[in-house]
């Protein structure tokens, strides 16, 4: 199963932050947007990227700094996008941990192939998540697309199944409403959450049907849904 990947771009001229937003769109990937460093950090503390897009200068934080926190945690592939092209500040960027280092102004297919070769090579070495995923009593099966709780064989539809393998493959992960309809349904999000709560509600209750009304699923309020722990 395919799940469309989200990519967060980190910039905070507002023409270049677009600019890049089409440019990841046109690679098939969903792109989300921040402006500040401190906004980067909120949404990197609150959902899984499977790229980062970082400008190495912006307001509230500095890019080093954000380059840090994410390499520490070793989830997120990073490319640097920055005006600074000073030699050290290019080879310290890449010894933290990023993945490449883009120079602006940048050549729009320049971006767009580095883009794709680091998703290639990043999420080919990455693919460590197993076929069989597994939550306390939640065994999830991907080739044969079945759920077994407490081993009762669970019927989920396509909408339900992405959704528990999306918050099983990151269980420590807290992904927000918009973070999980984007994912399931391949679209952007446009800020009526009751298509997600629908089919979360569902989803819960089935799971608590199979062993005796046992909670998995956690309500992180005000910000979204992880797996219990």
């Amino acid at each position: 199963m395919r799940l469309k990947q989200n990519v967060l771009i980190i910039e905070d001229d507002n023409a270049i932050n677009k600019l890049l937003s089409d440019i990841v769109k046109e690679n098939g990937y969903i792109p989300h947007s921040a402006y500040s460093g401190t906004e980067a950090m909120l949404y990197f503390n609150h959902q899984h990227w499977d790229l980062i897009l970082l400008d190495m200068m912006l307001p509230g934080m500095s890019g080093e700094e954000i380059l840090k926190n994410i390499t520490a945690e070793g989830t997120s592939p990073v490319i640097i996008i920055s005006a600074r092209e000073e030699q050290e500040v290019k080879v310290s960027s890449l010894k933290l941990g990023a993945d490449d280092y883009i120079t602006k102004p940048f050549d729009i297919e320049e971006v767009s192939a580095r883009i794709g070769a680091v998703m290639r090579r990043f999420h080919r070495s990455a693919a460590v998540i197993p076929d069989i995923l597994t939550h306390k009593d939640i065994v999830l099966d991907m080739d044969a697309k079945t759920v077994r709780v407490n081993d009762k064989k669970l019927t989920l539809t396509a909408r339900e199944f992405t959704i528990l393998y999306t918050l099983m493959k990151n269980p420590d992960k807290v992904f927000s409403k918009a973070n999980i309809f984007e994912s399931v349904w391949h679209e952007i999000f446009q800020g009526d959450d009751n298509t997600v709560n629908v089919h979360m509600s569902n989803l819960r209750n089935k799971l608590a049907s199979a062993n005796n009304k046992a909670d998995y699923i956690e309500t992180v309020w005000g910000m979204g849904y992880k797996m219990k722990n």
